[in-house]
């Protein structure tokens, strides 16, 4: 099957899968008022692979087999380095809101071929075969993917089989002669409302004991007994001069509800395997977090570009302290960039694929995640209070306002008062609103927090390495 358009992609959705927003089930998601504005926005994916501007980047080719570059196993540096740069194309055209129908779930099939060969070093091929034939199956079709990994998990202080309530973490109830029944729920998943298929991964180390929890495996999203339960956070209707990226992007987010779903043999790819938990999510996960940064490089351009817009509109770019802080910006833009550029040339090369640099992908990812809100902080501060006390956009073109706001919200001679308020506008939907609120939750806790991201930098480091160094030095 050749590359799908983004018509073809949005046709797609259309069976019967079980989605909830508020409580309702959604019976036609292309015409619903939210969730139709995150399958627009996740159809970019599709019509840049069509756009001749993007086709050398979003299209790659192997032995006569064309297909989107996301399922590009990459085999070296230079794969690395494209698949970063497509995710970052990507965004910038969807106006720094992060796409991912493909991203995410390849990165998990990039880990289960990975855990794969172990398995089949292990005299358990079956499992490398399934993934292989599965991957296949998604390329060849051009599917949109996401992905479940994080368990509701309950008492965070208790492991799996632990816990009082024994379904606050996925886990197998039945085990038949052709497939498995799986029960209980998955949170923060992205993308599920309109994806195709979903891949589900557990999200920590296990022990002997979890063996019901230790499972893997993948589903068609309009699997009997999957149950999508829709979050509505940023889902009010948006005037899109004043919020001109969130009222026309969204990425759905969903509590999966798995009620008894039955899942093929051919499509589970780990069952009770409790030493191979941990490492698949770990797996995972060092791939998920160079696409983090990945995604996260438009968004920081624009806090630095709108932050000197801003200033320069307001008439202060001038002043010492502006300059210190649109400086504090292009430093964090520029570092989070050369870190993970550094991370796919420093890869290492496991099991015939390239993996992104484990220490350099972690300090970005936290050197992102740490900085931001102070990032934000800055370009509130370049700004000014007008960012929430600002008229409303329809005072830009009522007879009865109109000549109220050119006359006393104008800026520098460069700027008059419609182009000032697009720019606090623009601003105030990035680092204000609920978009913004949004954002700074993701860079506390998406792909990993602050937490997880310090302890995989401190296991990554060679700090015997510098040890010996400074024992040198000493003369000890």
């Amino acid at each position: 099957m050749a590359l799908r358009t983004a018509q073809e992609y949005r046709d797609s959705l259309r069976d019967g899968r079980s989605v909830f927003f508020r409580g309702e089930r959604v019976t036609d998601l292309s015409r619903h008022p939210v969730i139709s504005i995150a399958i627009e926005h996740a159809s970019l994916e599709y019509s840049m692979a069509q756009d001749k501007r993007f086709r050398d980047l979003a299209v790659a080719e192997d032995a006569g087999s064309v297909y989107h570059r996301c399922y590009k196993i990459p085999r070296d540096a230079e794969d690395l380095r494209k698949r970063s740069e497509l995710i970052a194309a990507i965004t910038r055209e969807g106006a720094t809101y992060p796409v991912l129908i493909k991203e995410i779930g390849t990165e998990a099939l990039f880990a289960l071929l990975m855990i794969g060969e172990q398995l089949a070093s292990r005299g358990k091929p079956q499992y490398l075969e399934r993934v292989e034939r599965y991957y296949r199956y998604c390329r060849d079709n051009d599917l949109a993917l996401s992905v479940a990994q994080t368990d509701v998990k309950g008492d965070r202080s208790l492991g799996p089989a632990a816990q009082e309530h024994p379904d606050y973490y996925l886990r197998k109830v039945e085990e038949r002669p052709d497939g498995i029944v799986i029960r209980g729920a998955k949170v923060h998943t992205s993308l599920t409302t309109n994806a195709n298929e979903l891949i589900v991964l557990p999200t920590r180390m296990m022990r002997p004991g979890d063996e019901p929890y230790a499972v893997c495996f993948a589903l068609p999203l309009d699997t009997p007994g999957l149950k999508l339960i829709a979050s509505p956070h940023g889902s009010e209707p948006k005037n899109p001069i004043e919020h001109p990226i969130s009222a026309r992007r969204k990425m759905m987010e969903t509590l999966t509800v798995f009620d008894d779903v039955f899942i093929p043999h051919e499509r589970v790819f780990l069952n009770g395997e409790v030493d191979l938990a941990g490492t698949i999510a770990i797996t995972f996960v060092r791939f998920h977090r160079f696409t983090a940064v990945s995604y996260k490089l438009p968004l920081l351009e624009l806090l630095a570009g709108a932050g000197w817009e801003i200033a320069d509109a307001n008439g202060i770019s001038g002043a010492g302290h502006v300059r210190d802080k649109l400086t504090q910006l292009a430093a964090y833009h520029s570092i989070a960039l050369g870190l993970l550029q550094r991370a796919a040339t420093a890869c290492t090369i496991e099991h015939g694929i390239a993996v992104p640099n484990t220490l350099l992908v972690n300090v970005a990812k936290y050197h992102f995640a740490h900085n931001y809100h102070h990032a934000v902080q800055l370009v509130q501060d370049l700004a000014g209070g007008l960012l929430v006390t600002a008229p409303a956009a329809e005072d830009l073109t009522s007879e009865a306002t109109r000549d109220y706001i050119k006359r006393f919200l104008g800026g520098r001679k460069d700027f008059d008062a419609e182009q000032r308020m697009r720019l606090m506008y623009l601003i105030a939907d990035m680092t204000a609103s609920d978009y913004g609120g949004y954002q700074e939750v993701l860079a506390v806790h998406a792909e990993g927090g602050f937490e997880a991201e310090k302890l995989q930098t401190y296991r990554e480091y060679d700090f015997k390495q510098a040890a010996a160094y400074a024992r040198r030095l000493a003369g000890i």
